[in-house]
């Protein structure tokens, strides 16, 4: 549909636009590079990549410091790679609040996939967002995805309560947690289990991984209304082949004889807790095969359409406001650097000075932003 609106490219943006569809690696840095520095007319590049957007599974991979996501994101990109899968990674590290650098660490310790063609890493500073996440990420995503990566990996800040915004930008969402992460109620308490598509207990060799599993099990099956007989025991009960069961299980389907499910009669995705110790590569399979059975459920079960459908209109609804953001932060500037000599502003109260900007911006309000 033609939209009068719609910005068109300047010379240099098409460009840029061309050697990116021709799958040049430095048109992609660029273009991220663009949308992360909100540099001028980044959103018009978006919008025209836009139609190659939706092809690649996103996984978000989440959970405290320390628990080793950096390296289970490594292992993964090599496991995606051993099937011929391309992998798209970004890994977002905290800004300092002082100076707003980053140390973008990530990127060292993933140094040895650097010389792979089939992998991409970008490093992305949080610059500020509460979600762990950066506000660019999302976009730079759709970016990897628009390029042609099979899988996009998304490695979170880490800093507990605040990571569930990477479940309204991923697919599946993978919480790592390690024996020293504490125990399962600790993990309901952080909000992972709200946004947990797969647990994965990292570090397993280490004392304490089996208890650490068999809690969050049992938090699991309260949290979602199991029967006893899916609870794990606490004494003396070997469950560990539990998670394994639910992903073969999810992945077989309807038993037959029983007939083809419909998608509203496919039955719940039960969260698998697996075992792993990333830095050596065992258990990243099964992970990596979790993963895959969970996004066969989406598809199954139509969650796929309506979670995307959701994550679009979320973004459009941020799109918005960054637009809107933008709008009122250039009135803001004009209006104060008229109002710095006048002695009476210090006497005015802040809501005073807010409906005076803000009927700048929309005269019809009369100045009002509460919806009063």
């Amino acid at each position: 549909m033609n939209d009068p609106a719609r910005v068109s490219l300047t010379a240099s943006q098409q460009s840029l636009v061309e050697r990116f569809r021709a799958r040049q690696l430095l048109a992609l840095s660029r273009c991220i590079s663009l949308v992360e520095n909100h540099r001028p007319g980044f959103e018009s590049v978006l919008e025209e990549l836009h139609d190659g957007v939706g092809s690649a599974r996103r996984v978000g991979i989440t959970g405290p410091p320390g628990a080793g996501k950096s390296t289970l994101t490594a292992a993964l990109a090599r496991n995606y790679r051993n099937s011929g899968l391309s992998v798209g990674i970004i890994a977002v590290d905290p800004s300092s609040p002082f100076t707003g650098g980053a140390l973008l660490g990530d990127r060292v310790r993933m140094d040895d996939l650097a010389t792979d063609d089939g992998i991409f890493i970008r490093s992305m500073a949080s610059r500020g967002s509460h979600g762990g996440l950066a506000a660019a990420t999302r976009e730079a995503a759709d970016l990897l995805d628009a390029f042609g990566f099979d899988r996009i990996l998304l490695e979170t800040v880490g800093v507990g309560q605040s990571e569930l915004e990477v479940a309204s930008s991923a697919d599946s969402t993978l919480v790592v947690l390690v024996p020293e992460s504490g125990d399962g109620i600790q993990a309901m308490k952080a909000g992972l289990m709200e946004v947990a598509d797969l647990f994965a207990v990292n570090k397993a060799d280490r004392p304490g991984a089996d208890r650490l599993k068999k809690e969050i099990e049992v938090v699991l099956a309260l949290r979602t209304g199991s029967s006893s007989s899916h609870v794990p025991g606490h004494h003396g009960v070997d469950l560990s082949s539990i998670a394994e069961a639910r992903v073969a299980e999810a992945m077989a389907g309807p038993k037959p004889g029983t007939g083809a499910a419909e998608p509203e009669a496919v039955a719940d995705w039960k969260v698998p807790v697996l075992k792993c110790v990333a830095s050596t590569g065992d258990g990243v399979l099964e992970i990596a095969a979790g993963l895959d059975s969970h996004f066969e459920w989406l598809e199954s079960s139509g969650r796929l359409d309506s979670n995307r459908r959701e994550q679009a209109m979320e973004h459009a609804r941020l799109v918005l406001e960054r637009s809107v953001g933008r709008r009122a932060m250039d009135a803001w500037r004009a209006w104060s650097e008229g109002a710095a000599p006048d002695p009476g502003v210090g006497r005015r109260t802040p809501y005073a000075i807010s409906r005076e900007v803000y009927g700048r911006l929309w005269p019809d309000t009369g100045g009002t932003s509460d919806g009063s």
